[in-house]
């Protein structure tokens, strides 16, 4: 018969024991479970011919797949050692600049019989930190996109049928610029496949 400790020290293997990372991959050697909605879970669509709705196609896998992410690419790294001696130098500096400005506007405002001002709130922990994260990230803000044409943002038009429409356009602006006369339906977008 079996000890336990003998169970054990078969059951388990040495990697695991000894604490190390385990990372287990999944089908395409991604890392951890795959996510993907099934076909029936989907509810993103897309515009057919003639205003019908038809399922929209998946996702393509991300070619980064099984790559670990650094928080140093998303995270700026600090450059110094945490509590080195120049940044402490220069924070305690800082701190005392601060007291000296605050003592002097109290001197001030007592010698010219005023109440001395009141010292302002300092920002929670929280606030500190969510300014440090916006520091910090080195992530853009996103750029402010022009308006858009109310008929395109409502999914009237198919791709295809946007694509004539543009087309349509580019003929009538060569045409007005070579200096050609053609009535209004030649510039109507063309229709069918």
């Amino acid at each position: 018969m079996k000890t336990f400790a003998k169970f054990i020290e078969e059951a388990y293997d040495a990697a695991f024991m000894s604490g190390a990372q385990v990372i287990r991959t999944g089908a395409g050697g991604r890392i951890g479970a795959e996510r993907r909605k099934t076909a029936p879970e989907r509810k993103r669509t897309k515009r057919g011919e003639g205003g019908t709705t038809l399922p929209a196609k998946p996702y393509k896998p991300r070619k980064d797949i099984g790559t670990p992410k650094p928080a140093s690419t998303r995270v700026q790294e600090p450059t110094q050692e945490r509590g080195s001696r120049d940044v402490l130098a220069r924070a305690a500096a800082a701190a005392r600049e601060e007291r000296m400005k605050a003592a002097k506007a109290r001197a001030a405002a007592k010698s010219s019989g005023q109440d001395a001002p009141k010292a302002k709130p300092k920002p929670r922990t929280k606030e500190l930190e969510q300014q440090a994260t916006k520091i910090i990230s080195n992530k853009k803000e996103a750029e402010p996109k022009g308006e858009k044409d109310e008929r395109m943002t409502k999914y009237q038009y198919t791709r295809k049928e946007k694509k004539r429409m543009v087309q349509a356009g580019k003929r009538l602006e060569s045409d007005i610029i070579k200096g050609r006369d053609k009535p209004a339906s030649h510039y109507q977008p063309k229709t069918g496949p």
